[in-house]
């Protein structure tokens, strides 16, 4: 039997029309759709007729697969000559386990490809009317994972590099860490009167953005109860949000104009 092909394909961060058009071709072609918490159910009505949808999402702490179990999925399906697309929310390279799900490919001789989503770290600032870069407020850009805790000897980052050398930094994974986080950044150099927002479900309508410092975002995402999706900015850049933030106005002028 030939065996069949897998592709790892970006979901986007929620708003399903940001889907690129080749993700949609392999769910449209795909015999098995294995796909994660965060993508939007919506995208799941491209499946073909007859498709097998297969759930592998994650909550923070509870794993419906784990990574190994997941693994083993993509290459026992494609083994059994099927086309196999591993649906991942944002971009599958980002956080998104795609270079570890596509070495166990290699290794088992399975074709596959990588088909880049628009993740949130700049899709969620962008509906916020936060832009990551601006030619007067910010020409450098950080992604990095939030949830490192040093207690647990998982703060991996170089903190004074980040404080110091980077304009604008995205933090994913980070509602419960925010005060360390914060705390960090301040102790290594960044002055805590930097701008800071959390944005809450980006690119959707329930889409929530609090603005504040880095002395206070903690406690002001707090007092709004801000919970996981969220992404946490930290950037010059804020300050613009009040001229340029487009998508809640959009979604306001969407229900003044709905009939009663």
């Amino acid at each position: 039997m030939n065996k069949g092909k897998v592709f790892l394909v970006g979901a986007g961060p929620g708003d399903p029309k940001l889907l690129t058009v080749y993700g949609m071709e392999c769910l449209q072609q795909s015999d098995v759709i294995a796909y994660d918490r965060l993508v939007n159910p919506k995208l799941l009505e491209f499946a073909k007729s007859g498709a097998e949808l297969i759930f592998c999402g994650k909550l923070p702490g509870k794993h419906a697969l784990i990574q190994e179990q997941i693994n083993q999925l993509l290459v026992d399906k494609a083994s059994e000559g099927k086309i196999v697309t591993r649906l991942k929310g944002g971009d599958p390279c980002v956080f998104g386990r795609a270079g570890e799900e596509a070495q166990v490919l290699s290794e088992h001789g399975i074709e596959f490809e990588i088909v880049p989503g628009v993740t949130a770290g700049i899709a969620a600032p962008a509906y916020a009317g936060i832009p990551v870069t601006h030619r007067d407020h910010a020409s450098s850009f950080a992604i990095v994972t939030g949830h490192g805790r040093a207690e647990k000897q998982q703060d991996h980052i170089n903190w004074k590099a980040l404080a110091q050398g980077i304009d604008t930094i995205a933090f994913y994974m980070s509602v419960g860490n925010l005060k360390y986080i914060c705390n960090q950044l301040i102790e290594n150099g960044k002055n805590p009167d930097t701008p800071a927002a959390i944005i809450e479900w980006g690119t959707l309508e329930k889409q929530r953005t609090v603005t504040g410092y880095l002395r206070n975002i903690d406690m002001l995402s707090e007092q709004e109860n801000i919970q996981h999706p969220a992404i946490f900015l930290v950037s010059e850049t804020v300050q613009l949000r009040e001229k340029i933030k487009w998508f809640e106005e959009k979604i306001q002028q969407e229900t003044v104009k709905q009939p009663n």
